[in-house]
């Protein structure tokens, strides 16, 4: 076992974890941040999607380990005093989704994509999800949420509160 200390969703954890165990698997089954899905656990997917230290990454794809010291925001630690963030806004309000299962990690990657290209164009911001994948929208309403978001969140598009 391996002693961690890291902060997720503004709350500081320390635990002990297997050297194998994945950063998902600790989310989910450690510290029950469900919204965190496990889909494919090859990285092909993007369901497992949080920010690492402000960064996108596929949380299958890093161990709980790599990720001591480190401020992890996952899909539950985006709201800030019950409002939705204006990505989270921006998916229901133009129907972003449909079963729902790849949501988090595309809403993740949305939040990154806009922090690092506030007015991205509509290949730009397929370009930026093409590591997301999604069964059932065929991504129109998908890149509609992220051109609403960029539009309507007059530059206030950020990663996890402070």
């Amino acid at each position: 076992m391996t002693r961690i200390n890291l902060t997720v969703d503004g709350e500081k954890v320390a635990d002990d974890v297997e050297a194998r165990m994945l950063l998902v698997q600790y989310l989910r089954e450690k510290l029950g941040k469900t919204g965190t899905v496990i889909g494919c656990d090859t990285s092909n997917c993007g369901a497992c999607t949080v920010h690492l230290n402000g960064q996108s990454v596929k949380s299958c794809n890093v161990l709980a380990v790599q990720a001591d010291g480190a401020e992890v925001t996952t899909i539950e630690g985006l709201a800030t005093d019950g409002q939705l963030h204006p990505v989270q806004e921006a998916f229901r309000e133009c129907h972003g989704l449909q079963c729902g299962f790849c949501t988090p990690g595309m809403i993740m990657q949305s939040v990154d994509l806009l922090k690092e290209n506030p007015h991205p164009s509509e290949e730009e911001i397929r370009l930026g999800l093409e590591g997301n994948l999604c069964r059932c929208t065929g991504y129109h309403n998908i890149v509609k949420a992220v051109q609403y978001a960029a539009e309507h969140s007059s530059g206030a598009v950020e990663g996890a509160p402070a």
